[in-house]
């Protein structure tokens, strides 16, 4: 595959738990904080800390979640994503925590580790592709309100929590010839169909009973009714979804329908954009998803038909914490300005500004195939004319300046057929893959929540 494969969505399910008494107590604790602060004079002494929870042998303290949750909540602020009632965002974000601690820990169990040395590397590299130089972008990451040592730690446990993954996940997902037989025999009708979806997870327990399977849809159905009767859908993936992306809304983005498990298709088949499906059950629980677009994607057919091959080029801007995606648009609004006044030559302007691995290439990312790039990219790069530029383009990865250079036609070698159907397979096996072993990751920690009030006398 080419420089701009298709993204992976890494769902990370949390376990949904009644914590309402519990998270009021923490309220509660905060409260008690700000009272203290309001009256010095009192005749008790609040401790700074508590802790919240135990994970396995690890403690999480009240202030990493204070800390947490102002951080996610500046994120869905700058995301345009309504906030969740306080109890249930405080719920979420203490799940999340979780499931990411006993990542970390099974992560050391196994000597997964990241040096000091590649931590440097990789942070030097987020501040190069930022167009900064390390000082400057730990200068502007302390401004955001982002202190520089817990940037870097952030940054060495999502290397670890990836690696981990990768390790107990991506390298174990087995397809067969089978398998791939199937997906190429299907590839013969008319496909091409892309989703733009969010969804809702009610998670279900590892070996659940027959009790909470009954309440765990229960709630499902309380939330479907929520949604049906016109609430925030975004809203309500944050408040009551067990998703990795609950806090980001339930946003799955585009998905291909080769890349979709069948149960989620046969649940938007039928939907009219804005609406959303029954509730699905999945081996992980129970799904409600909402169809936001639809639209018509390319697909490389098993026939061996001659394909249209596109050689191009592109300047990327990536969108993070730093750069908004305004300032990404803006920049590259600036760049094609000069590339249309013959001002500067695109290779020159890719290899000063672009944040991808193609930038020393001059953004040259060679053939590529149908299917090679995400849709939003391959969609642009098919509407342009040999020679000509795009208008700045966005896609999972940022924003683009895509130039064509010439075209050609090809066959599809069987060997690329069976690699591509390859791909798609694993794409479909992922996210549930991942999905189910964290559930059980969750379900086998020990955890025990301490909301007690943390004062003495």
């Amino acid at each position: 595959m080419k420089t701009l494969p298709i993204m992976r969505l890494a769902t990370q399910p949390v376990r949904a738990i009644a914590l309402a008494a519990a998270v009021l107590c923490l309220g509660a604790g905060l409260q008690q904080d700000a009272a203290a602060q309001a009256k010095p004079a009192a005749p008790r002494v609040y401790l700074a800390d508590s802790i919240i929870a135990v994970v396995n042998n690890e403690v999480i303290t009240r202030q990493e979640l204070v800390e947490r949750l102002r951080l996610v909540e500046r994120r869905m602020k700058n995301q345009g994503i309504a906030l969740p009632p306080p109890q249930e965002f405080q719920r979420q974000l203490l799940e999340r925590m979780i499931v990411d601690r006993a990542q970390l820990q099974l992560a050391k169990e196994y000597g997964i580790r990241v040096d000091d040395t590649m931590l440097d590397r990789a942070v030097a590299r987020i501040a190069e592709q930022n167009r900064m130089s390390l000082q400057e972008f730990r200068t502007t990451l302390e401004k955001e309100g982002t202190p520089f040592a817990r940037f870097r730690e952030e940054i060495r446990e999502e290397i670890m929590m990836q690696r981990l993954r990768e390790r107990e996940v991506d390298n174990k997902i087995q397809i067969t010839e089978s398998e791939v037989d199937n997906y190429l025999a299907e590839q013969g009708a008319p496909q091409g169909q892309e989703f733009l979806l969010s969804h809702i997870l009610v998670r279900t327990p590892e070996n659940a009973t027959a009790e909470q399977i009954a309440e765990r849809r229960k709630r499902a159905e309380e939330v479907l009714q929520q949604v049906n009767a016109g609430g925030d859908f975004a809203k309500l993936a944050a408040t009551y979804s067990d998703a990795n992306d609950a806090l980001t809304g339930g946003d799955l983005g585009w998905r291909n329908q080769d890349r979709l498990p069948q149960l989620f298709m046969s649940a938007i088949e039928n939907l009219k954009q804005g609406e959303a499906s029954q509730i699905v059950k999945s081996p992980n629980g129970f799904h409600i998803l909402k169809l936001n677009g639809k639209r018509s994607a390319s697909v490389v057919k098993a026939s061996g038909n001659a394909v249209q091959q596109t050689h191009a080029r592109h300047i990327l801007i990536k969108v993070n914490q730093i750069v908004t995606p305004a300032d990404a648009k803006r920049k590259l609004v600036e760049l094609k300005q000069r590339l249309d006044n013959n001002a500067a030559k695109f290779e020159d302007l890719a290899k000063l500004f672009s944040n991808d691995l193609s930038a020393s290439r001059g953004g040259d990312l060679g053939w590529i195939y149908p299917g090679d790039t995400v849709p939003e990219f391959e969609r642009a790069m098919d509407g342009l004319k040999p020679g000509e530029v795009s208008e700045p383009i966005e896609s999972p990865f940022g924003y683009h300046l895509i130039q064509v250079l010439e075209r050609k036609k090809d066959d599809v070698s069987q060997e690329r057929q069976r690699l591509i159907a390859r791909q798609a397979i694993r794409e479909r096996k992922l996210d549930e893959a991942t999905q189910d072993w964290l559930r059980q990751l969750r379900d086998r920690a020990y955890v025990e929540y301490r909301f007690e009030n943390a004062e003495s006398r």
